[in-house]
């Protein structure tokens, strides 16, 4: 019964069916399923089955918003079940789009997929200076930084919080990650930062990999 109830969850959130499932939840809970197993077994392994048809080109940007949808407001339903029961979340991030770059498509669709992977996410927005990108990790005890990018003469800011995040004495504690249009591989280490992904998913997957000490 509980696997039955657990996969119809999932496969209504990868079809972005939000109403569905949150119809489903209170059953599952009804049906004595614990709400981790919910979320883990319901709405991030639907979350994960989106994310890998998105990086294989399967699945597109609007499938991947409602499933994301679909996911978060199951999980608002399951919050206060999640926290009786003492479960956390896996860490914590804070994400952005860098000074003098206002574009957030990319990174909105990152911080689904990191919520997707049970990561909590503080959103800076757009146009977000190095300082408060460094001011939020050490108020908020972030473990991650994202900084995104779509524009040539954004890109050397990324640099500019590397080395402010040096400064402040943090570097050790937090790994930053960059990803967007103009970015790569080679400025990411020409930058010193910990990572470059090419999407979404692939940050998603690299940053449970920080978090979980699988990197």
């Amino acid at each position: 019964m509980s696997e039955g109830i657990l996969l119809e969850i999932s496969e209504n959130l990868q079809r972005g069916k939000a109403k569905v499932v949150k119809e489903l939840i209170p059953q599952a809970l009804e049906a004595g399923i614990d709400p981790e197993t919910i979320l883990n077994d319901g709405l991030l392994a639907g979350m994960n089955v989106i994310g890998a048809k998105f990086k294989e080109g399967t699945a597109y940007v609007p499938e991947v918003l409602v499933a994301a949808r679909a996911m978060n407001q199951g999980a608002a339903m399951l919050k206060p079940y999640l926290e009786e029961a003492g479960v956390t979340s896996i860490g914590r991030a804070c994400i952005g789009t860098v000074q003098g770059d206002l574009h957030d498509i990319g990174k909105n669709l990152v911080k689904m997929m990191l919520e997707g992977k049970g990561i909590e996410v503080i959103d800076l927005g757009t146009d977000v200076a190095p300082e408060t990108f460094i001011q939020t990790a050490i108020e908020q005890d972030c473990q991650l930084i994202c900084l995104s990018a779509l524009l040539t003469t954004t890109m050397g800011v990324m640099a500019d919080v590397v080395k402010k995040a040096e400064e402040a004495g943090i570097r050790d504690k937090v790994k930053i990650m960059i990803g967007g249009a103009p970015v790569d591989e080679a400025f990411c280490e020409l930058i010193g930062a910990d990572k470059y992904t090419p999407d979404a998913a692939s940050c998603a997957d690299a940053a449970k990999a920080f978090l979980t000490g699988n990197a």
